[in-house]
């Protein structure tokens, strides 16, 4: 066996290898993100988060290392490769943005808290004149921040179900892009179908980034209006 492909079976195996455990910790992370949704306990939430965001710069930086090992793949395998990494970065984006909006739910809850605990201790002279108003100012700012909390939460719940269309679609898109490839290296398609084929997966992901940007932009703009 020659050194050439000694060095190339050690890729391949350096690569799946990598790839298989970031996979793993993506799935890991998933499911954090559900028991983090369902968390109530204030003291320890900051600490969960903290270790589910290590575990994302853990999947970056695997994502990263994969697109070195991609490059050093042979150019009959590179395209398979670099989709399957491709998969992974998306993944990590998705669940990126989870945490995100975990986090900013948690903060408008814990300002809404404040908000009620301050109204609450608030001491109030007998023969205060704006003592009423100060009450209906009170009152219907708290009326505002929970409205806007709602409104929020459905937005979270709709962006959810988007997000889950998007997964969806993605798998059944993957496994044509898979039966694709291996058509490609079956007939021998020519390079610039391929790169026809990675170009479109670029411009799909632009798509993609655009729409959670704007479904962002909406959230923040509602959150400032209503607060």
């Amino acid at each position: 066996m020659g050194f050439s492909t000694m060095l190339t079976n050690t890729v391949i195996s350096s690569m799946e290898s990598l790839y298989t455990n970031t996979n793993k910790l993506i799935q890991e992370v998933q499911g954090d993100l559900g028991k983090l949704a369902k968390n109530t306990d204030k003291d320890g939430i900051h600490l969960f988060e903290n270790e589910i965001q290590a575990k994302i710069d853990i999947i970056v930086s695997n994502c990263e290392r994969l697109t070195i090992l991609v490059n050093k793949e042979q150019p009959t395998r590179r395209a398979s490769a670099k989709l399957r990494v491709d998969q992974l970065k998306y993944d990590c984006q998705h669940i990126q943005a989870g945490l995100k909006q975990l986090q900013q739910k948690r903060y408008m809850l814990e300002k809404q808290e404040r908000d009620r605990e301050e109204l609450m201790s608030r001491t109030f002279a007998a023969n205060d004149q704006d003592t009423a108003i100060q009450i209906d100012h009170a009152v219907q700012h708290h009326d505002r921040l929970a409205f806007s909390n709602r409104e929020m939460d459905n937005m979270i719940m709709s962006g959810h179900g988007v997000l889950e269309n998007l997964k969806s679609q993605r798998l059944t898109l993957k496994g044509a892009q898979r039966k694709i490839l291996d058509l490609a290296n079956t007939l021998g398609l020519s390079n610039t179908v391929m790169r026809l084929i990675e170009r479109r997966t670029y411009q799909d992901k632009f798509i993609l980034y655009g729409g959670m940007i704007v479904t962002l932009i909406i959230m923040f703009l509602l959150w400032k209006y209503f607060s």
